[in-house]
């Protein structure tokens, strides 16, 4: 039951991130091209999973877009509320996918259990 409860968590995350996303009106054209950018994380593996894991886990943790989110809807930032939105998505895709955040030990080893 807690893996269907996290995998609907990230479905229910990237949802509400596009559906976030489309109703301000932005664009498919940056969701493209962001899509997949917090994967950039994954070149830290070539230092060790330690690195690896930090890295990847800094870019696939939501504390940073809803941060970022919150300061720009507080502050009327357009496009770094587009980016948050992008982030977000991206991480409930990997949640529901069983995706999550990495230890030390193996890039296998995540919190939702070994993928």
């Amino acid at each position: 039951m807690p893996r269907l409860l996290l995998r609907a968590e990230g479905l229910a995350l990237a949802t509400a991130a596009l559906v976030a996303y489309f109703h301000a009106g932005y664009g498919w054209v940056l969701l493209a091209a962001l899509a997949l950018a917090p994967d950039v994380a994954f070149a830290a593996y070539a230092f060790g999973p330690r690195a690896g894991a930090v890295a990847y886990d800094l870019l696939h943790t939501e504390v940073f877009p809803l941060a970022l989110a919150a300061a720009c809807l507080v502050s009327g930032g357009g496009r770094g509320l587009q980016i948050a939105l992008i982030w977000l998505t991206h991480i409930g895709v990997d949640r529901l996918v069983g995706y999550g955040l990495k230890y030390p030990t193996a890039f296998a080893d995540t919190h939702l259990q070994r993928v």
